[in-house]
Order: structure tokens, then C-alpha cells, then sequence
């Protein structure tokens, strides 16, 4: 199956700013992709890019197999994109705006009004369908646009911020339909955000950008084992272990080292891969050791994040 997008040494400058500066990447169908860095990295200006609505100053992208320069009018007919700022007609009902965005998309009358009915029911806009929009709050302006951008089952979906405004419990819908596109309808989405947490959950893969640049790709376990290719591990225990413990730990193949907080009673033992934990149980085990828990330490998407951007720094 080919990728729904493929991006080889992209460039778009600026003046003397280059906004994105020689990235490559592909995503395939059906998978949740990330695009994180600070303001001013890059991650709009690829979304435009990818959509036709800037030139690149170099390199190439296609979506679908589509030039974005010469077939960005086709693009766009299977893209759905939220904007970071809802971008509604305030002088139209939200019924209205659906309407409108849906006949713009080729939508037939039947099936324009089934999806209408069904985005305004499923983001709990129903009761104030007629009302122009220019009455509603940021948040309710936030599920119209979502509503907006998915009203047409587009393939492929460019989300910027989509929980923006909205409250624990609406946020929590959107990414759970996020999470459901790729496994149920095959939808494709490149998802913008400055919210980690969301990301980590929702992604498959990430690409980190700062400067116009991806500093690193791919997922979570892989940036993880790129960063930090030796595991630790800490050990807890029911009766504090004996003083010798750390020194037997250390003869085992596949130690790198061992730290024994003598306050606490544990000991964090650094490997060369999680394969040697079990032999290190064992060992602990033979020794009379009595263990409450055994953790393998997991780095977030945010120590990952963080840990590449101080590099930029």
C-alpha cells in the first residue's frame, strides 16, 4: 500500500527565513502522525504546504500520489483541515456553515443532510444548530469546526490543535474520535499540537520540528531507544536487601551498572536491554531477596520531547 503522503527535502523560506527547511517524511494510510515543536517550527507552513496553498521553495511532496502545486484544487477535495483559529462564517447558523462547507465538497442533498444532522448531534450542537455563530464561545466555535473539517468523511484529516478551548470532557470525545478514525474508517491524520500528553496517546508516530527541521521521528519506543538505548530498572523490596547484593548484580552479563540507595532499601540497575531483567529476578530471587516491584523505567513523549529541543537550545 502506497503512503497517503510523501515528502522528500521540502524547503519553504521566507526572506532570510527558512520556515521549513529540507524535511522528509511519509505517512501511511490510516495512521495518526504528529507534527510537535514550539510556535515558529514549522508544523502550519508543512500543513500548507502539503494542501497547496504555499509553493515549496524546494524539494517535493505528494499527497495521494498529487503534485500539492499543480493539483491542490483536487487535494483539497479529500483533505479536512482545522485551522488554529476556527475559521466559520460568524454571521451564519452553525446548521448553516455545515451546509455551506458540505455543498462546497460535492455532497449530495440526501447525504448533505445526514452528515450535517449527524455532526451537529455528535459534538452536542443540536440545540443551537440555528443560532448564528458569532453567539457561541470558543469552545463551541472549536466543535464546529471540527465538525466542519470531518463533515465530508475526507481520507485525510490536518488537525491544528483540535482540543483548543474545549472543556476535560468535550477534549476527551475528540480524541477518542481520533483515536477511532484510523481503526475504523481508515482516515489518515496529521494532528498539530502543543499537548504532549495528547500525542503520546494518540500518535503512532511523531515528528519533532524546531527551526523548519525535524530533529527526530518516528515512535515513541523508537525515539526512546534512540535517546537512551540502555534500560534501567528499579527494584523495591518487602525487607531491606543486604549491602552485597549490588556487588552479585554486577558480575551478571548485561549489567552496565548498579546504584543501591541504602535509605530507601532499593536498588536501579542499568541493562543493556530489558532481555536481561528476568536473569536479574532470578538472581535477586536466589539470593533471598525479598521484591515488592520491578519497574523498567519508560520515558515519555515529553522527556523525549525535551530532551531533543535543550539540544537545539
Amino acid at each position: 500500500m502506497c503512503p497517503v503522503i510523501e515528502v522528500n527535502e521540502l524547503k519553504r523560506i521566507f526572506g532570510d527565513q527558512k520556515a521549513v527547511d529540507g524535511i522528509t517524511f511519509a505517512v501511511e494510510p490510516g495512521e495518526v502522525f504528529g507534527l510537535l515543536g514550539p510556535n515558529g517550527a514549522g508544523k502550519t507552513t508543512t500543513v500548507r504546504l502539503l494542501n497547496g496553498i504555499l509553493p515549496p521553495s524546494a524539494g517535493t511532496a505528494r499527497i495521494f500520489g498529487l503534485d500539492p502545486t499543480t493539483n491542490g484544487a483536487a487535494i483539497r477535495k479529500r483533505t479536512g483541515v482545522l485551522t488554529e483559529t476556527p475559521a466559520l462564517y460568524e454571521r451564519l447558523s452553525a446548521r448553516e456553515n455545515l451546509e455551506f462547507f458540505a455543498t462546497l465538497q460535492g455532497l449530495s442533498p440526501s447525504e448533505l443532510n445526514r452528515r450535517v444532522k449527524e455532526m451537529l448531534d455528535f459534538f452536542e450542537l443540536s440545540s443551537r444548530a440555528d443560532n448564528k455563530v458569532e453567539t457561541f464561545s470558543k469552545g463551541m466555535k472549536q466543535r464546529l469546526a471540527l465538525a466542519r473539517a470531518l463533515v465530508h468523511q475526507p481520507p485525510l484529516l490536518f488537525l491544528d490543535e483540535p482540543t483548543s478551548g474545549l472543556d476535560p470532557e468535550a477534549a476527551q470525545q475528540v480524541d477518542d474520535l481520533i483515536a477511532d478514525l484510523g481503526q475504523t474508517d481508515g482516515q489518515t491524520v496529521i494532528l498539530a499540537t502543543h499537548n504532549l500528553l495528547e500525542a503520546q496517546r494518540l500518535c503512532d508516530r511523531v515528528a519533532i520540528m524546531n527551526h523548519g527541521k525535524i530533529l527526530a521521528l518516528g515512535s515513541l519506543h523508537e525515539l526512546s531507544y534512540k535517546l537512551w538505548p540502555v534500560t534501567w530498572v528499579d527494584f523495591m523490596f518487602h525487607v531491606k536487601p543486604a549491602n552485597h547484593l549490588a556487588d552479585k548484580l554486577k558480575t551478571l552479563r548485561g549489567v552496565i551498572q548498579v546504584q543501591f540507595d541504602a535509605d530507601r532499601g532499593s536498588l536501579s540497575v542499568q541493562v543493556e536491554n530489558t532481555a536481561v531483567i528476568p536473569e536479574i529476578v532470578r538472581c535477586l530471587v536466589e539470593q533471598d531477596a525479598s521484591i515488592l516491584r520491578v519497574n523498567p523505567r519508560d520515558y515519555t513523549l515529553e522527556d523525549i520531547y525535551f530532551t531533543l529541543q535543550a539540544g537545539e537550545s
